[in-house]
């Protein structure tokens, strides 16, 4: 069992950057990737990055290669840290955990646990 916790949302200008962050708990933290994912209203769930079982591999969406930056560090923790912030990235950010894989995994059905969810919101 994975249990995951985000926290780092909030409201943000165009431009501006936010850092969100995941805190893990249960199974060894080392043994699994992740990955972040975001849905806004209205939209299906999409994948934004991910990240491998050492922290050595990550993969990332189009739409922010080069603006977001995933991370994690151990015991427990995964960021995403997100620059140069524009509208179209408004939507609620969820952690979840590919706990059959060490690699990094972009498919969202291949997730097995998600947190709950934080939204970002940035203004125009």
């Amino acid at each position: 069992q994975v249990q995951l916790a985000e926290s780092g949302g909030g409201l943000v200008q165009a431009g501006g950057s936010r850092r969100l962050s995941c805190a893990a708990s249960g199974r060894t933290f080392s043994s699994y990737a992740m990955g972040w994912f975001r849905q806004a209203p209205g939209k299906e769930r999409e994948f934004v990055a991910a990240i491998d079982w050492s922290g050595s591999s990550t993969y990332y969406a189009d739409s922010v290669k080069g603006r977001f930056t995933i991370s994690r560090d151990y015991p427990k923790n995964m960021y995403l840290q997100m620059n140069s912030l524009k509208p179209e990235d408004t939507a609620v950010y969820y952690c979840a955990a590919a706990t059959r894989s060490r690699r990094t995994v972009v498919v969202g059905r291949e997730y097995d646990y998600w947190g709950q969810g934080t939204q970002v919101t940035v203004s125009a």
